[in-house]
């Protein structure tokens, strides 16, 4: 077996080739860089290679407080990355997993397609950890005396029906505006504009019902 440039302590046992696609991103887990110096830069830089030239990436094993763990081996800028990844019996098969059947209208699905189209130019480096950085101003507020303001109560769920159109084409329509692109807005489709009208119309004659049953009887 090739073994790859690591200190015997956390050596990684290198098992097999495989074709880069034959992986499951659900099957891959955390990351870390691998680095070498001395006598075993050699051999890193001879299995960076390797890599860089295949279209393959490696499996391998190695040890992870004592327990053999599984892994992947491929280049990133020229460096080499370990992903730990699952054995295939930790993975559940989807046959388990309850699959839904809530309807979706041809309408829905296609403002939702034209949301994601709108995003999928961002730039995922410019993510941030929103908690992370709340829990710092936390900590820093309470290091220098600072009293933190409490945080707002969670507003209550409405009980209204939500317009799943609706609110995805203003989710379509804000994205453009960040982006500093027009907005176009495209009409709602004639079946929901009848729904929402006849709902409409419905509790209009529920409240003219409920007004009538109230009303107080003449005198004589």
């Amino acid at each position: 077996m090739t073994r790859c440039p690591c200190p015997p302590r956390s050596a990684i046992e290198i098992v097999t080739f495989v074709p880069t696609e034959s992986i499951g991103p659900i099957q891959i887990g955390a990351s870390s860089y691998l680095a070498a110096e001395g006598v075993a830069a050699k051999p890193y830089e001879l299995l960076r290679r390797v890599l860089q030239r295949s279209a393959q990436v490696a499996v391998a094993k190695f040890a992870w407080h004592n327990r053999e763990r599984l892994g992947l081996l491929r280049v990133i800028d020229d460096v080499i990355v370990l992903h730990a990844m699952l054995w295939p019996d930790e993975i559940r098969s989807t046959d388990q997993v309850p699959v839904s059947d809530a309807a979706v209208s041809e309408a829905e699905v296609d403002a939702a397609v034209a949301l994601a189209e709108t995003l999928t130019v961002l730039d995922t480096s410019q993510m941030r950890d929103e908690y992370r950085a709340a829990l710092e101003e936390v900590i820093a507020a309470k290091a220098t005396g600072e009293r933190f303001p409490a945080p707002k109560p969670a507003e209550p769920a409405s009980a209204q029906v939500v317009d799943l159109i609706a609110m995805l084409e203003k989710s379509v329509q804000d994205a453009k505006a960040i982006r500093g692109e027009p907005a176009t807005v495209h009409p709602m489709p004639a079946a929901a504009k009848k729904t929402g009208s006849t709902t409409a119309a419905a509790k209009k004659s529920a409240r003219k019902k409920t007004a009538s049953k109230r009303k107080p009887p003449r005198s004589a």
